[in-house]
């Protein structure tokens, strides 16, 4: 696991203007997977949790409960850190959602889902993330890029563990 360090100010989320707008957003991502649905299931649950990396490679080593209510949080140690929601609900290894207020450090609502399908020897992996808040232009600007990320690690890792067995 990379090693977990303090965001710079360029890598803090941006913080909405005065008297900003309440947005909606939503971000579908759909990608076949060439790995056996408990192993993409299992990546999901790495990769939004202890492994998971910002694009720069800056590690989150966030922590999930994956129980329903189960927390989904950042620790920084000395009862520090950062709150990110809750597993709304979790049906290994079908369905992940998560809802809270994620990375964001103002008013805004966050639902995200992770719906997986076998589809032949693979898994289809349908992710959407749903926000509503002040948003600023910029955090929903740069969504898609890191999602993506995210997306891809699952599938390298989810990869791996196949390549392993």
């Amino acid at each position: 696991m990379p090693a977990m360090t303090q965001p710079t100010p360029q890598q803090r989320a941006p913080q909405p203007a005065p008297g900003q707008q309440v947005h909606a957003f939503e971000l579908t991502k759909d990608e076949l997977i060439d790995a056996p649905i408990e192993f993409v299931f299992q990546a999901v649950l790495d990769e939004v949790g202890p492994e998971m990396t910002m694009p720069d490679g800056t590690c989150l080593a966030l922590k999930i409960e994956p129980w329903p209510g189960g927390r989904w949080f950042r620790d920084l140690g000395n009862n520090a850190g950062h709150f990110w929601g809750h597993v709304q609900v979790i049906k290994p290894p079908n369905l992940l959602e998560l809802n809270g207020p994620m990375f964001m450090s103002f008013p805004a609502a966050n639902h995200v889902q992770y719906r997986l399908t076998p589809e032949g020897n693979g898994t289809r992996l349908k992710f959407t993330h749903r926000a509503m808040g002040l948003l600023p232009n910029e955090l929903r600007d740069g969504m898609d890029e890191g999602w993506s990320h995210i997306q891809r690690r699952i599938a390298e890792r989810a990869k791996r563990r196949r390549d392993q067995r």
